[in-house]
């Protein structure tokens, strides 16, 4: 069977540091078909290379008027190809091509009402149903303190604000648009629409990016990639690492060789669980390595949790190698590894901001590797690789397990790790997620566990003084785990968890809850 070339239809993203850019990327990819994020600084020759249908320029926090701010390389406006520029990308483009951009005396942050003035190709056909005193309107998300003053020549302006005179500018003949507001985000209710224009419409991309023929083409690479070698798969229990593990079981059968390792950061009693349901249910031949005391013994007097991430990843592989050393004739390590873990551990042309955090399968692997690394999921957003476990046939209450961290509970751990620390960890999460279940809150919140934090406080316990641990509550609710906000638990689940915890477990005397959302705050505590 002839596969289809699932990337002919491709956009490229631009991305000048907004919060909202893997957003982005994900609606592009949620209407079928591909696009691939590279820095604001991309070259030409880079550009060429991925040969996109058409490319949009993010937003950014950077001041477009500011002589240092990011541009993009000029080749673009010659590539022939259409050009949407969101809020700053907006603004490049106006200043890049002759307009002007000025300070706003009124910043524009959150929701606003804009008016439609003229037509373009780009509007979704729906737009002009929707009206207000014979005015034709959209609700939109705000995000900039800066605007287009003076529109580029050969460009019009067709949507206005009372404080903002240029929201959308086109140059239909060329086919270079700008929005200063933000489609990719669910508070842009048309937002959608307007990226399906674009995308769809403007650079007449097809929808090719579906799950059959990500399956089919990823099950394609694997076998070209590897020939008839041997894989040896570092099974976590994640959601990433099984769809996977399923994925090269498609590919190569009995030449894949699971490993699972149990470095003893795990959740109480997930390692028998993993064990029994892959090799029972999926038919998986698994080697199961217990390593708890090599891995904690690494960990001894180490803080920082970026040492922790890149410690585990050295001793992870460092295990799979002596494996493969001992089965022979192994040439390659597969991981679950997706496209997040790559941007946000910075080694991506994508990311021209600082680390965020080194992920222990990227940031965190040795230089010097025997074995070759096959990462067949490296270009899936979480979501997609969720979307695929179902085609794989995989059930929603595995697919939707609240994620778990690759580090385990040493990054649920501030400061040094400690097996007593794990122990009293693990048992809190388990209390947790029990009374969620119960609940019927599991599945509403997006992901909650608990922390252990390295500081004692006073309780009274009968009538004995205690001096023990802390525990923090973390719970989110999100869509895309870009940005988070901090769930809305009661009062009486809260309490219930807390006495709970402080109840059963000895040594923890006080329980709190995070309430910090996503941005400032990232999700994990370290």
């Amino acid at each position: 069977m002839l596969l289809q070339n699932i990337y002919s239809s491709r956009i490229l993203i631009l991305d000048f540091g907004s919060q909202y850019t893997q957003l982005l990327a994900k609606r592009i990819r949620s209407i079928g078909v591909y696009c691939k994020l590279l820095a604001w600084h991309a070259s030409e020759n880079e550009i060429r290379a991925f040969n996109p249908n058409g490319i949009i320029l993010s937003g950014g926090p950077e001041s477009s008027i500011s002589h240092d701010s990011p541009r993009a390389v000029n080749y673009i406006f010659h590539a022939g190809v259409p050009i949407l520029g969101i809020c700053y990308g907006m603004q490049v483009m106006a200043v890049q091509l002759g307009g002007v951009v000025q300070s706003s005396s009124q910043r524009e942050f959150g929701y606003a009402q804009i008016i439609v003035t003229g037509n373009s190709q780009l509007l979704p056909p729906i737009i002009h149903e929707t009206k207000i005193d014979e005015k034709i309107v959209m609700d939109v998300w705000m995000s900039h303190s800066d605007h287009v003053s003076q529109i580029p020549s050969n460009f019009i302006a067709i949507a206005k604000t009372e404080t903002c005179p240029v929201v959308i500018m086109t140059n239909e003949k060329k086919h270079f648009y700008g929005v200063q507001f933000h489609p990719e985000v669910t508070h842009t209710p048309q937002g959608l629409s307007l990226i399906k224009q674009f995308v769809q419409v403007i650079c007449q991309c097809k929808a090719l990016w579906t799950e059959e023929n990500i399956i089919d083409d990823i099950i394609q690479h694997i076998k070209n990639q590897i020939a008839n070698e041997r894989v040896m798969l570092g099974l976590s229990g994640g959601v990433d690492s099984l769809v996977t593990a399923l994925l090269l079981h498609r590919a190569i059968g009995h030449r894949l060789i699971c490993v699972f390792i149990d470095n003893g950061l795990l959740r109480l009693g997930e390692a028998n669980q993993i064990i029994t349901m892959f090799s029972n249910f999926f038919g998986l031949d698994i080697i199961h390595i217990e390593a708890e005391k090599r891995f904690l013994d690494a960990l001894v007097g180490i803080q920082e949790p970026e040492d922790k991430r890149k410690i585990i990843g050295r001793i992870f592989v460092e295990i799979f190698e002596e494996e493969a050393v001992k089965l022979g004739n192994v040439q390659w390590l597969a991981q679950g590894t997706i496209y997040s873990d790559v941007i946000e551990s910075g080694i991506t042309s994508a990311s021209p901001a600082h680390v965020i955090k080194s992920h222990h399968n990227v940031g965190g692997l040795p230089k010097n590797m025997r074995l070759k690394l096959l990462e067949p999921l490296k270009t899936l957003f979480k979501d997609e690789v969720r979307k695929i476990g179902l085609k794989l046939g995989l059930s929603r209450s595995i697919l939707y397990r609240h994620p778990f961290p690759g580090p385990g509970l040493s990054i649920r751990i501030l400061g040094e790790v400690k097996k007593e620390y794990c122990n009293l960890l693990r048992s809190a999460d388990a209390i947790l997620i029990e009374e969620l279940h119960k609940a019927d809150l599991y599945h509403k919140v997006s992901q909650a566990f608990t922390v252990f934090l390295p500081i004692r406080s006073v309780s009274v316990i009968g009538d004995n003084r205690k001096y023990d641990w802390v525990i923090a509550i973390r719970a989110v609710e999100t869509t895309d785990f870009m940005t988070a906000q901090w769930a809305n638990l009661t009062y009486e689940f809260l309490s219930v968890v807390s006495n709970r915890i402080i109840n059963e477990i000895h040594s923890i005397s006080r329980v709190v809850y995070d309430i910090s959302s996503k941005p400032p705050a990232t999700i994990e505590w370290e």
